[in-house]
């Protein structure tokens, strides 16, 4: 190394910095009302669960609109996973991770839909969005009626086929 560089190189590392309080530089405090709002955990009992609502009816709409394309018409497979399926026991060898067969709680699927979907533009839907395609899905698994209201009152009353399935873990 020249003694130039050797020079300009202490002078970096010598020299006081803005960033002397985190000489690493790897952020800054995030405020806490950004964290309230990035607080969106949802659990099986229907803690943390959005004011809002939707019926299966509204979610169809949704649904053909922004879930079809990867989904398939009425949640029976394209590009992305059969959403709609029969109910088969997890220890059968031909058991399918359908809404209706696989999932334990139906509020796993609203936090999830709201989340992460659509996979082009996930946490896009409105909570009112996510609650209508979340009954959407339901019904068509068979589980709620197209006109039930789906909200934070009724959805963790949802009684899914396969609750029973799963070893509950509560991380509370």
């Amino acid at each position: 190394m020249s003694m130039r560089r050797l020079v300009l190189a202490l002078a970096v590392v010598l020299a006081p910095s803005a960033y002397a309080a985190d000489p690493l530089r790897l952020g800054k405090p995030v405020p806490a009302d950004v964290v309230a709002a990035w607080d969106t955990t949802v659990f099986p009992d229907g803690r943390g669960l959005p004011q809002g609502g939707g019926t299966a009816e509204q979610g169809r709409a949704i649904y053909d609109a922004k879930c079809s394309n990867c989904h398939g018409p009425e949640g029976r497979g394209e590009t992305a996973e059969e959403l709609v399926g029969r109910e088969i026991p997890l220890t059968d060898p031909d058991t399918a991770q359908t809404i209706g067969s696989f999932w334990p709680y139906a509020t796993t699927l609203f936090d999830y839909t709201r989340r992460a979907m659509p996979m082009d533009k996930p946490g896009s839907l409105s909570v009112d969005e996510a609650y209508a395609v979340a009954a959407y899905l339901l019904q068509l698994n068979g589980v709620v009626a197209p006109g039930d209201v789906m909200n934070a009152q009724s959805l963790p009353k949802v009684q899914m086929p396969n609750r029973d399935g799963f070893k509950r873990i509560d991380a509370k």
